[in-house]
């Protein structure tokens, strides 16, 4: 499947990547940072990618949260070659 550019699409088998997992501790630090959390990252559960002037991840990430797992999303931002990393959303996945 050729990616689209500016569209988002499914990541091929990076949902167990070093990349992936690396970018997801990365959204859990600054939100923790950001809020004074103490969330502990778990696993990526599903990645999605949009290029853009760089490429966003959209990630669905599995951390605990005083001992309770929780899913959340996170969408970072992120310019190679500019060394650029940013947590652009970070939010609690809705219960179903």
């Amino acid at each position: 499947m050729a990616a689209v550019l500016g569209g988002v699409h499914e990541s091929q088998g990076s949902q167990n990547s070093l990349e992936t997992d690396e970018l997801a501790r990365f959204a859990v630090q600054e939100h923790n940072k950001k809020e004074n959390a103490l969330l502990e990252f778990v696993r990526v559960v599903k990645t999605k990618e949009q290029v853009v002037s760089g490429t966003v991840y959209y990630l669905t990430i599995e951390a605990t949260d005083g001992g309770q797992k929780k899913l959340f999303e996170a969408k970072v931002w992120v310019k190679p070659w500019l060394n650029f990393k940013e947590v652009q959303e970070f939010k609690p996945v809705a219960d179903v």
